[in-house]
C-alpha cells in the first residue's frame, strides 16, 4: 500500500525479479516497472532487483536500480536477456518448506520492501501468490503483483504472453528463409530440412512457423505439435508425398512432441530445476527418421536460445506489450490491488487492438494454455485460417535496436549491490 495511506514519513521500497527463461523483451517489462516507479517517487521508494531472480531475495543479494541512469533504464527496452539475472528455481509449497517464504519476508522486512513484482510464467505466478499468502499470515503488509512473460505463450487468460510475439516472428522468418535455401538446392542436395523449436506442452511457437507460408503449398509442409500424438507412418507418408510433389520438405517440430502413449520423443531421462523432464534433440531424431525410412538427405537446426534472444528482429507489438504490462503492474500496486497480474485483452484482430486487463494470480498459476484443435488442420500437420488470424498480429512491426559498428548497441547495468542487513546467510 502507498505511504500516503499508512501515514509513513517515507515511501516503502519495491522488489523486482525476473524468473525462468528470459526473452528478447523481458527487459522492456523491467523498464516499464522502473520508469513507472520513478514517476511515483512519493509512493514508491527505491526499486531493488533480485540478482538472479528470486535467489537474489533468498540470499539478500539485491541490486539498487536507483544507481542506474535514466538512459540505461531506457535502453533496457531494446536489450535482450535478463539484465538483472534470472533463475530456474521453484519454491516448494508452503507446507513443505515454509522456511523459504519466511526468509523472503525477513529480507523484505529488513529492506522495507512493500511491493513485490515477479516477472515470469506459470510457476512464477504460483510463487507470487504464495508470497502474498505468507505475507498476510505473518502480518507483513506486502503487495504482490505478477508480470506475465513466456515465449511459450502458454499462460491462460491473457491473449498472448510477452516474449512470444518476438519468438514467433523469429521462427516464422527463419522458416521462410531456410525454405528458400532448401528449395534452391533440392534437386541435387538436401531434400528434408527440420527446424526444432521450443514448446514443451504447447505448440504455439511451432504453429508460428506456419506463418512462413502464404498458401498450403508453401513451407513449412509439416508442423509437429505437442497437442497431436506423433504417428510415425502418417508422418513419413506426408514427407514422402511432399518430396515427390515439391522436390523437398520443410518441417517445424516442437521439442515437446509425444507419441500415442504420451511419452516425449526426445526425453533425455533427466529433470530441470523446475522438475520438468529434460528434453534433448527431437530435431535430429526426426531428421534421421526420414533418412533411415525414406533414404532422404537431410539437414536440421535447433533454434534453441536464438529464438528467444533475437532482439534485432523483434515484433514491435511484443515490445509495446512487454513494456505495458510492466507499467501496469506498478499502477495496479499503487491502486491497492494485490495478488493479480496485468493481462493482454484482444479487442479486435483486424486491425489488431488490445488493452490491459487483470487476472488473479490463482487463475494463472500452474495452468497451461495449449493450441486448440481448431487451430490445427485436420491432418494434424498445419495451421488453420483461425490460427493464422490469431498469430499474424502478434508478429507485426519492427523495433530495431540502435546499432554501433555494425552490431546492436545493447547495455549492461552497473548492478550496484545493496548492503546486507541480515546476519545469517540462507542455505538452499
Amino acid at each position: 500500500m502507498a505511504a500516503a495511506k499508512t501515514g509513513r514519513s517515507s515511501p516503502r521500497n519495491a522488489f523486482y525479479a525476473q524468473s525462468g527463461g528470459v526473452s528478447a523483451v523481458i527487459n522492456a517489462s523491467a523498464c516499464g516497472v522502473i520508469e513507472t516507479a520513478r514517476a511515483h517517487r512519493r509512493q514508491i521508494g527505491t526499486v531493488y532487483a533480485g540478482r538472479h531472480g528470486i535467489l537474489g531475495a533468498l540470499h539478500e543479494d539485491l541490486i539498487d536500480t536507483s544507481r542506474e541512469s535514466a538512459a540505461v533504464i531506457r535502453a533496457l527496452r531494446h536489450t535482450p536477456g535478463g539484465a538483472f539475472g534470472s533463475a530456474r528455481y521453484k519454491l516448494a509449497s508452503l507446507e513443505r518448506n515454509r522456511a523459504e517464504y519466511v526468509r523472503l519476508i525477513e529480507v523484505f522486512r529488513a529492506h522495507d520492501i512493500g511491493y513485490f513484482f515477479y516477472n515470469g510464467g506459470n510457476d512464477s505466478m504460483d510463487t507470487a501468490q504464495k508470497v502474498s499468502e505468507i505475507g498476510r499470515s505473518m502480518g507483513y503488509p506486502l503487495t504482490c503483483i505478477g508480470i506475465p512473460k513466456t515465449v511459450d505463450n502458454d499462460l491462460p487468460i491473457t491473449d498472448c504472453s510477452p516474449g512470444f510475439g518476438s519468438a514467433a516472428k523469429y521462427v516464422a522468418i527463419s522458416t521462410r528463409e531456410a525454405a528458400l535455401d532448401i528449395a534452391s538446392m533440392a534437386r541435387t542436395s538436401t531434400k528434408v530440412f527440420v527446424l526444432e523449436v521450443m514448446g514443451r506442452h504447447a505448440g504455439w511457437i511451432a504453429a508460428a512457423g506456419g506463418l512462413a507460408g502464404r498458401s498450403s503449398a508453401d513451407a513449412p509442409h509439416v508442423i509437429l505439435f505437442p497437442e497431436i500424438a506423433f504417428d510415425r507412418d502418417k508422418f513419413l507418408a506426408k514427407v514422402k508425398a511432399t518430396v515427390e510433389r515439391r522436390g523437398y520438405c520443410v518441417i517445424v517440430v516442437s521439442e515437446g512432441v509425444r507419441d500415442a502413449a504420451g511419452r516425449f520423443l526426445a526425453e533425455a531421462g533427466t529433470k530441470d530445476a523446475f522438475g520438468h523432464a529434460q528434453l534433448g534433440g527431437v530435431g535430429p531424431l526426426i531428421a534421421e527418421m526420414t533418412r533411415s525410412a525414406l533414404g532422404l538427405k537431410f539437414h536440421w537446426a535447433v533454434a534453441d536460445y536464438l529464438q528467444r534472444s533475437a532482439r534485432h528482429i523483434v515484433s514491435a507489438v511484443d515490445v509495446e506489450q512487454a513494456y505495458a504490462v510492466g507499467k501496469a503492474a506498478v499502477e495496479f500496486a499503487l491502486a491497492g490491488k494485490d495478488a493479480v497480474l496485468p493481462v493482454i485483452v484482444r479487442r479486435s484482430s483486424s486491425p489488431y487492438r488490445w488493452t490491459i486487463g487483470e487476472a488473479p494470480l490463482g487463475a494463472i498459476a500452474n495452468k497451461e494454455k495449449k493450441v486448440p484443435r481448431s487451430f490445427i488442420t485436420a491432418d494434424g500437420f498445419g495451421i488453420t485460417a483461425a490460427c493464422r488470424r490469431y498469430l499474424a498480429p502478434l508478429i507485426e512491426g519492427e523495433d530495431y535496436p540502435p546499432y554501433r559498428g555494425g552490431l546492436p548497441d545493447y547495455v549492461e547495468i552497473k548492478g550496484a549491490p545493496v548492503r546486507k542487513r541480515l546476519n545469517k546467510p540462507f542455505v538452499l
